[in-house]
């Protein structure tokens, strides 16, 4: 049985964190001396193999299978990859290998590590010491500031765009939009292509172009991504070419990442640091990862769909279908899932964005109903940044996006503060949590984004 928490929210108090179960298990295991290694070898592109190694019961029974499945889809998430190399017991192997096949109950994860890929995902069952050998890549992070440049980010909800000179915006500008619901690709091209002129129009010109986006980017092209979710099959190469056909028009050096690897990056420049997780509490959950060398290893960072909560009965997750998952948790979506505890009645055809809004103005007038929505978002994310600690070695944490901006945002972390100090007391010694002033915190990630590409000689 999972000890009783310290913390519970006061609008989810069914809530069973990740990290609680997961080291209740392995405790459990250790404890009794019956525990077996467990290797998970990720393979990603180039043949990158990402490796996590944990102890599991030799026996296939309920918790164990729970414990292993969730485990396997927060590293696809996390970290990425084609092949899972399943290094343990072969029944709870195979039993993966169903759960993620193309019937089985995650077969969306599947799909999209193959979107992600270019492969068909598959695992490979086998033994702990023939899993293939850990192999990282080394992406030098952007930072280059110098010149005149324009960096742009683009989310579900809003896009931002700043016009940089020598690593200072000049002339910064966010404009809504509705991209999800759009299925022709030409009104994602000429949103994004009529604001990089307005941004050159302050510039005496353009050296270079960086931009954030959400979803998964290889060679700046979008491989997945909910932003696209209504352009149809056949019209998505154009879609996913956006970059590269803005990148021919301007003739200037491009590089877009994905908007998490951006805050992270964000994070290193504005702090100085190295060793940062970067979160983003947007339309969605965003994040990204620089190591304690200063290099971004090229993982997936989509935390959005990585499990934080164990609950049976936790909310689902539209696109995936799972329940549990982080951009139920940390994000506008959170928000509007804790409105109906909250006993907080907005209209139905209201949007996710214009939702928060009224949130934060009740917020800002003192309205207990709201500040019990941001306490039990900073509940949710102190056990998160326990659990986070677990997979990623970092520092420092940074905290953006728009569910953290006003006087909520502050609640979210310094409730996620005292999670820390007495849950995990070892966690909260080690990292330090940032939050950028409220200018950069709304447009820090088009800025950082601007120093993405090196600017021709």
């Amino acid at each position: 049985m999972i000890p009783k928490l310290n913390f519970v929210p006061s609008l989810d108090p069914e809530f069973l964190p990740a990290i609680a179960f997961n080291r209740h298990y392995c405790h459990a295991v250790k404890s009794a001396g019956h525990g077996v290694p467990l290797v998970l070898g990720l393979e990603r592109e180039n043949g990158l193999i990402s490796h996590y190694e944990t102890v599991v019961r030799v026996d296939a029974d309920v918790e164990t299978l729970r414990y292993v499945e969730r485990i396997v889809k927060f590293l696809l998430w996390s970290r990425g990859g084609w092949k899972l190399h399943f290094g343990g017991p072969k029944s709870i192997g195979e039993f993966i290998r169903k759960t993620y096949s193309p019937r089985g109950a995650r077969k969306f994860d599947g799909e999209m590590m193959s979107l992600a890929y270019g492969k068909k995902f598959q695992v490979v069952v086998t033994t702990a010491g023939k899993v293939p050998a850990h192999k990282e890549s080394q992406i030098a992070a952007g930072g280059h500031l110098k010149g005149c440049r324009i960096g742009f980010d683009l989310g579900a909800s809003d896009y931002k765009v700043s016009a940089v000179v020598d690593g200072e915006a000049i002339f910064t500008e966010e404009t809504p939009w509705q991209p999800v619901l759009q299925a022709d690709p030409a009104y994602h091209y000429h949103h994004l292509s009529a604001a990089l002129h307005r941004a050159a129009a302050h510039l005496p010109r353009v050296d270079a172009i960086g931009g954030s986006s959400a979803g998964i980017i290889v060679d700046n092209e979008i491989r997945v991504a909910s932003l696209l979710r209504a352009v149809p099959k056949k019209l998505f190469p154009q879609a996913a070419g956006i970059f590269k056909r803005i990148q021919r028009e301007w003739n200037v050096p491009v590089v877009v990442m994905n908007d998490g690897d951006v805050t992270a990056l964000a994070g290193a420049l504005s702090l100085r640091q190295k060793g940062m997780l970067g979160i983003a509490m947007g339309s969605s959950e965003a994040a990204g990862f620089m190591d304690l060398q200063g290099r971004i290893p090229g993982w997936l960072n989509e935390l959005a769909f990585a499990p934080v909560d164990y609950n049976p009965a936790a909310a689902a997750d539209e696109w995936s279908g799972d329940r549990g998952v982080g951009a139920l948790y940390f994000s506008q979506q959170a928000v509007n899932k804790l409105l109906p505890a909250a006993k907080i009645s907005l209209p139905p055809k209201m949007g996710l964005p214009e939702r928060l809004k009224e949130v934060q103005a009740l917020m800002a007038a003192g309205d207990e109903r709201a500040a019990k929505i941001y306490e039990t978002i900073g509940v949710y994310f102190g056990y998160a940044i326990a659990q986070y600690a677990d997979f990623y070695d970092f520092r420092h944490l940074l905290v953006l996006g728009r569910v953290t901006t006003g006087a909520g945002g502050d609640v979210i972390l310094n409730q996620a503060r005292e999670v820390l100090r007495r849950e995990f007391p070892e966690v909260a010694k080690k990292i330090n949590l940032h939050v950028p002033d409220e200018k950069n915190r709304r447009v820090g990630q088009a800025v950082a984004a601007a120093s993405l590409p090196m600017a021709r000689k």
